[in-house]
């Protein structure tokens, strides 16, 4: 029979790309999204069930039968994490607790979290952090994603195997596109402007990790011996996926139809952290893309015009358009719709009965 697999945020950037490889692995995926951005960027299948649910609302029901849970959903990134402050510590945090305890209750096998390693904040040039390393997450975002893994790592037992996996910053094309990430957004303004900016001196480090490998480092986590990862903390990108920001721009820059040039700004940004992720590779694991790989099939699509920058691309804006429209729609709706109501069954071509 097929192991199954519930995804939260199935319906997000790593969700859309995350579904189809694990039905193409042979997993059967219980899909639990909002899906703030439609359910079409998740292909119909014969072994995918969509759950049009809220985190924060998840029962047992959803989890019967389940084997494994992969907990993606979250608010996910820093603006979105500053500007819905108390929605981000009941997704972020609250809410993959307690589904973490009631997976347990229900039997499920293994819990994964997909966090960040925005946990570990800003770091000396010298220092490549790694898992047993102090954290000092800054924002919103990184505190309530270290909250979560405080609470959820605790849960490993024998039969119940808890893994988390601290993501670099994911880049790379997806179903449901952000250009809020970084190279990602360097890729757009270059195709689309010709320039590039990048902020002064170019030497702070950053970690990447491409989206499909983040997918397939929780993909890979799944068959993974449990006595080797449980209890366990893993960061995922790769030494190659270390940039520092001058040489990624001179990466994009390369990889580009049309060279666009480098335009230096600001003060020198001092803010600057490495990762190494030699303890999930020690299991078998590897990164397969580096920067150039996202880049190019970012412009190929950009270049097809499969793929446009919308307030939908960018998530704060996108979640700023929706909370406007639920505001315009209370204040027009009544008794239950805006042109179709309820409560006119009375009336026959205008014309009272």
């Amino acid at each position: 029979m097929m192991e199954r697999v519930l995804v939260t945020g199935a319906g997000g950037y790593v969700g859309s790309t995350l579904v189809p490889m694990l039905l193409e692995a042979g997993y059967a995926v219980r899909a639990v999204d909002r899906f703030f951005f439609g359910e079409h960027l998740l292909e119909e299948h014969p072994a995918l069930a969509r759950v049009r649910e809220d985190v924060r609302l998840v029962v047992p029901e959803h989890l019967q039968g389940i084997d494994h849970v992969i907990d993606l959903a979250a608010v996910s990134n820093d603006p979105s994490g500053e500007l819905f402050e108390h929605a981000t510590w009941e997704i972020n945090h609250l809410a993959r607790s307690r589904l973490a305890r009631l997976a347990k209750a229900a039997g499920v096998r293994r819990y994964i979290l997909p966090s960040s390693c925005s946990v570990y904040g800003f770091q000396p040039d010298e220092v490549i952090c790694a898992e047993s390393d102090p954290v000092n997450p800054l924002t919103t975002y990184a505190r309530a994603n270290l909250a979560a893994e405080r609470d959820v790592l605790p849960l490993a037992d024998r039969h119940f195997c808890v893994v988390v996996l601290r993501q670099a910053t994911v880049y790379g094309y997806s179903p449901r596109m952000r250009f809020d990430l970084a190279i990602n957004g360097m890729t757009w303004g270059a195709w689309s402007t010709g320039r590039l900016p990048l902020m002064r001196n170019g030497t702070q480090w950053r970690p990447m990790v491409h989206v499909r490998d983040t997918a397939g480092a929780q993909l890979f986590m799944l068959a993974a011996p449990a006595d080797a990862v449980s209890g366990r903390v893993f960061n995922v990108g790769s030494f190659e996926n270390n940039y520092q920001l001058g040489r990624l721009g001179e990466l994009i820059q390369g990889a580009m139809p049309r060279p666009p040039e480098i335009e230096w700004y600001g003060d020198a940004d001092n803010r600057s952290y490495r990762v190494t992720s030699e303890r999930i590779e020690s299991l078998g694991w590897r990164a397969q893309y580096e920067a150039v790989d996202g880049v190019r099939e970012i412009v190929k699509h950009l270049e097809a015009g499969t793929l446009r920058r919308t307030s939908e691309t960018i998530t704060v804006e996108w979640y700023r358009e929706l909370v406007a429209w639920h505001a315009r729609i209370r204040a027009l709706e009544r008794n239950g719709g805006i042109l179709d109501i309820a409560g006119t069954e009375h009336l026959v071509n205008g014309r009272r009965s």
